[in-house]
């Protein structure tokens, strides 16, 4: 039995890797499997205190690879475990392969997943590379903009990717360093909320189960391979409800409401900024301090990556007097007309039949800063678009060459 620590809520001074390790000792997973890389290593760290003072009950598996630790969460989530790792950048990366059999075999598993960028050159600092390389994997991609959120999706995930509606695995991401080395104020939920909330797994053709047999990981041939993916597909746009329902769930236990999208002040917004993670709460208060001198701005932060709001962005944008969106990006595309996200929001707006100015922005790179004056440098492109300027297709903010 997992031991009781926190009794009471609490606010506590905790880096993102520390909110993520409390989050998940609360879930008290069965295995989970770890193989140390910058900046994920913390947060392993503590969690493996937790298993050395017998706190949680969890298998801790330490392996040699990325590649073997997510093989070892498949292997436990086949067997009718709740499984549950963490890796960054290049080790997501590695896991590249395993990524697609746990989707495939519709296993619910959980990455914990501190963004960082990819190789080369050599960068330990975070933007949305490795996270955005793995969109077509078939994993729910649920984005964080502070530590806070990242211990509320953490807890979420776990119900997300064992409804029996969806059955996929997810993955959490927060910006490396920026959100998972600082430190901020983190309200916890108590022990019991969080273990009554995730409750316990119900298992679907456990490997174990030797009184009824089963076969995992059997091959496809031309034949049969395309229904399985058509499966898939069908489970992840049923992730699109389930995400929001356990969001309201999680409301009544919170206080706080989780939706696929949040729009900060867009209803009367002239100008609006599409963005995800840390930089949503710099863009938030540069909307505060805009707004104060009389400019009609406003932003939408993107909380669910996959599946894509596309119907819930369309719509808060069209509900707005949007003269021209600015979507940023912290990931390349490299040959596509801007970053992943931009083509995201494009499709977005196509549904609705509607068109707008839209300009591409791609920032903090490698982890490089995203401060006020760059968001404030994303909207006048966003106003020079609207007035028909000579816009690049794609602006780099803050470049230095």
């Amino acid at each position: 039995m997992a031991v009781t620590i926190i009794e009471e809520r609490k606010v506590v001074p905790y880096s993102g890797n520390m909110a993520a390790a409390e989050a998940l000792r609360q879930i008290n997973p069965d295995v989970v499997a770890a193989y140390p890389i910058t900046p994920q290593t913390e947060m392993m760290h503590f969690f493996a205190d937790f298993v050395a003072n017998g706190i949680v009950d969890t298998e801790f598996i330490t392996v040699e690879s990325e590649h073997s630790a997510l093989s070892a969460v498949v292997g436990a989530a086949a067997a009718g475990a709740r499984a549950m790792t963490a890796t960054a950048g290049p080790g997501l990366a590695l896991m590249w392969e395993i990524l697609g059999v746990a989707s495939g075999m519709r296993l619910p598993a959980v990455i914990a997943l501190v963004n960082r960028a990819l190789s080369s050159p050599i960068n330990i600092h975070g933007d949305h590379s490795d996270m955005m390389g793995a969109r077509d994997q078939g994993w729910i991609i649920l984005v964080s903009e502070n530590a806070e959120e990242e211990y509320d999706n953490l807890i979420q995930a776990v119900r997300i990717a064992e409804d029996e509606r969806v059955r996929l695995p997810v993955m959490v991401g927060m910006d490396g360093f920026i959100i998972s080395h600082s430190i901020e104020g983190v309200s916890l939920l108590k022990d019991e909320e969080v273990r009554e909330f995730v409750g316990t797994q119900s298992m679907f053709y456990p490997l174990l189960d030797v009184e009824r047999p089963v076969t995992h990981g059997a091959i496809a041939m031309s034949d049969s391979y395309m229904e399985f993916k058509r499966q898939q597909r069908e489970a992840m746009m049923n992730a699109y409800k389930v995400i929001k329902e356990i969001g309201e769930e999680f409301a009544a236990l919170r206080g706080k409401k989780y939706e696929h999208i949040e729009a900060y002040k867009t209803e009367d917004a002239e100008y609006i900024l599409v963005v995800m993670g840390s930089a949503a709460g710099t863009a938030k208060y540069v909307v505060d301090r805009m707004r104060e001198k009389g400019e009609k701005v406003g932003i939408i932060k993107i909380r669910t990556f996959r599946p894509f709001p596309y119907y819930d962005l369309a719509d808060a944008i069209v509900a707005s007097n949007a003269k021209a969106i600015g979507i940023m990006d912290r990931a390349e595309t490299f040959g596509g007309y801007s970053g992943p996200l931009f083509e995201e929001v494009c499709t977005a707006l196509y549904t609705r039949n509607k068109f707008y100015p839209v300009a591409g922005l791609i920032y903090g790179l490698g982890g490089r800063d995203c401060n006020i004056n760059h968001i404030e440098e994303a909207f006048d492109v966003v106003k020079r678009k609207a007035a028909g300027g000579d816009v690049p297709p794609v602006t780099y903010l803050n470049l230095r060459v």
